[in-house]
Formats: C-alpha cells, structure tokens, sequence
C-alpha cells in the first residue's frame, strides 16, 4: 500500500441577491484575485458575485476590494436600486469617490421614467394596431427595461409575455433564454429547467452556442437541486465554443470547478475515464483550472494524498462561489468516502495507521469514518479494532458460482418446457381450430 496524504479549502460562484443565509466567514488572506475574478463575467452577476464575496469574506480588504469593482461597474448601468445596496455595504470606507451620488441617481431615474413612457405608448399602438412581430418585441424591450433597473419578476413576466407572439423557434429560444437569464437571478430554478426543456424541443436545430449555454443553465439547475451526476453531466456535455459568451451566467473555469467536482462526487471509476479524463471537449474547460484538472488524474490514479492537498487549495474560494458555496462540504465528503472506498479496494487487509496518515486524520477518526461506510454496506470489510488493521470480507465464490450454475438450470428447464408446450400447440393445430370456432360462432 502506498501512503497519501490530504488537505482543505474552495473557489467561486454567484448569488441571487437574496440576504445571506448565515455562515462562516472566510479568513484566508491569500485568496482570490478579485479583478482577474470579476473579469470573468459581466452584467448583474458580475455585481452580485462581488457583494456575495464581500458578504462571506472578513479578509477587510478583499471585502473592499470587491464593493469598490461593484460600485464601478453597477454605475455603468441603470439599477439604482442595486446601487444603493452597494453604498450601504460600502459604509463610507472608500471615500467620496465611492458614496452616494444623488446627482446620477436622479439623472438615471429621470431617463427611466421617460423610457418607459415611451416603451408604453409603443407598445399600446403595436397592440392597436395588432402588428405580431412587434408586440412581440415591444413585450421583449419591457423584458430588457426592467431588467436593467433590478425589477427582475416584472422583466420575466414580459419577457414569458412574448411567447404568444413568436413565429418562429429562434423567437422561442431567445424568450427561453431570457426568461432562464432572470429565473437564474432570482433563484427560480424549476423555471430554469422548464425553459430549457422548451428550448430543446424547438423544431430547427440548436445553435452550438446556445446549446452549450442551456447544459450550463441545466447544470445549474441540478446543482441547485443537489442531482450532482446529472449536474455533472450537463457540465460535460458543455461545448468549448462557449467561451466567455454566457458570462451574464457563467464562465468557462466554472464550467470545469462544477463539472469536475461533481463527478468526482457521483460518478464511478469507468465513467470517470469515459465521460471526464477521456472527454476531448471538457478537456478544454480543464486548461482553464490546473488545480481541478491535477485533482481529477490524482483521483483517478489514486494518488489521495495529493488529491485532498487539491481540494484543500481550492476550498476557501469555492465557498466564495455563489452558486456551489452551500454544496463544497457535501461534495468533499462525497469525494472523501469514494477515496476511502477505492484506497481499500485492492487490500486483503489494510493497516489503519498507514491509511490514516494517507488521509491526514487520526487512526480514531479514519475508524468512525470506515465504521460508517461499512454500515452503509459501501466497503465490504471489518475493522480489527485492537490491531487497528481493516480486513476485507470477500464473498464466498464457491458458493456464488453454484447458486448462479442452479439458477442457469432452473432458467433453462422453464425455457425447454415453454418450447415444448409451443411446439405441441402448432402440432395438434390448436391456434387455427380455435379461430375457425370462433370465427363460425
């Protein structure tokens, strides 16, 4: 047996711009770097991504760091509402050129009231005058309007308003994807799954890059419905002509943090190979993420020690991501019980110090862990408490092989058996003589 050892820590995600639930604060000051962070994405998720972090990061000067990327971008837009949320948060610790602004606050919801006057009056002559297509667009420009300001149920329900409008699939996809856009925002996911499903099931086939955008939107989904193997295989099946096009949503590195996580936490040896290692397309969201990428081949060539060392590195930025924060802890206990399940595997007996050390735990603590996979019938073995060694109980093959030899007989007399009655219904003609009689009566 070779010996490994292990480690802890996260990487990042996005929020719904709901109040935090509460939490352990992050106080790793060799963190993330925010700006290389927050470039990954755009729009409304690029701010609520930067409130999450300064919300669950105590490290005062990313926390700074982050509301003062936030201030700078949500001024580039029109929510005014979000911006206020940002002063708030910033609490007057950047100065003067990060606190309210009256001036563009009032300017902005000036600008907005008389854009939605206009979109109004349009939109009731479009009706008017029953122009489709433009009822259509005038219901998607409401959608956009009040999505800008942050009124997020009111830009889904505008833009599910168009779908009584479209005329063609293209028109279809864009109301899913928009209305998929929101529901992430707002942490609808079972919209998020039907709108996808409907988007899928358009008659014109799905452009690569828009079926790669509704995998991540699906695998989202399940991540939030804690289905990791089917999170993970959405994740996979993501094209790389994504690129940085969904970054309203996702990025590309996330793309390979949940996937790769997610099926290390659900999938077996075989489809690990298969459907990861072996997979050309996800290879390429891997390049982006060395860390996630080493941690799969370590895993899979059971080299443990350095595989928890990984995910050790990747913990404390992973529960600074705003959509796998609240599932780090499950998926690393995943992760951990198919190491302790797979280490064990090849051994007649395993000696439970040398394991421990492996595992970076104490022999106590590796004993509790082992004692609960053997109770949940995961490790098929039993501990030697007082030698601290774990023997494997292997099933009984003699006996297997003629339960399965019995089995195969008892199979094959009740097919002989089937055949020769056949066989005697076609001689004696009984189908044809009981048609004839009822074809007669």
């Amino acid at each position: 047996m070779e010996p490994e050892s292990s480690s802890s820590s996260p990487t990042l995600i996005s929020s719904n711009g709901d109040a935090p639930a509460p939490h352990r604060p992050i106080s790793n000051p060799d963190l993330l770097d925010i700006d290389s962070y927050s470039s990954l994405y755009s729009g409304r998720t690029k701010i609520t991504r930067l409130l999450f972090i300064a919300d669950r990061c105590d490290v005062v000067s990313l926390q700074l760091e982050a509301l003062r990327i936030a201030y700078d971008e949500v001024k580039k837009g029109e929510n005014t509402q979000l911006f206020r949320e940002v002063v708030a948060k910033i609490a007057g610790r950047l100065g003067d050129a990060h606190g309210p602004d009256p001036d563009w606050t009032e300017v902005v919801e000036r600008k907005a009231d008389a854009r939605k006057d206009k979109l109004e009056n349009e939109l009731n002559a479009y009706r008017t005058n029953l122009i489709k297509e433009s009822i259509r667009m005038g219901y998607n420009d409401f959608g956009d309007f009040y999505y800008a300001h942050g009124a997020l149920g009111d830009a889904f329900k505008n833009y599910v308003r168009t779908r009584d409008y479209c005329t063609t699939s293209k028109h279809i996809i864009h109301m899913c994807l928009n209305a998929i856009l929101v529901s992430i925002e707002m942490g609808q996911f079972t919209h998020v799954t039907s709108y996808v499903s409907k988007a899928e099931q358009s008659q014109e086939a799905v452009e690569p890059i828009v079926a790669a955008k509704l995998r991540c939107a699906a695998g989202l989904a399940h991540l939030e419905a804690k289905k990791y193997k089917l999170a993970a295989r959405m994740f996979l099946e993501t094209h790389p002509e994504l690129g940085n096009n969904y970054s309203e949503v996702i990025a590309a590195q996330d793309v390979a943090t949940y996937g790769g996580l997610c099926a290390l936490a659900s999938f077996d040896r075989a489809e690990l190979k298969a459907k990861v290692i072996d997979n050309i397309n996800f290879r390429n969201f891997l390049e982006l993420v060395p860390e996630v990428r080493e941690l799969i081949h370590d895993f899979y060539s059971s080299h443990y020690a350095s595989c928890l060392d990984y995910l050790g590195s990747l913990k404390a930025n992973l529960l600074l991501d705003i959509h796998l924060h609240d599932h780090v802890d499950t998926l690393y206990d995943q992760i951990r019980s198919k190491a302790l399940i797979q280490y064990t595997h090849p051994f007649v007996s395993v000696d439970m110090r040398m394991m421990a050390d492996a595992f970076k735990t104490s022999v106590a603590g590796l004993e509790k862990e082992l004692e609960a996979l053997i109770t949940e019938d995961q490790i098929q073995a039993r501990i030697d408490s007082h030698n601290k060694i774990l023997y494997a109980r292997h099933a009984d093959q003699r006996n297997s092989t003629f339960q399965r030899v019995l089995q195969t007989g008892s199979e094959f007399d009740r097919d002989v058996k089937a055949m020769l009655l056949r066989a005697n219904l076609i001689k004696h003609e009984f189908y044809s003589k009981q048609s004839k009689k009822l074809h007669n009566f």
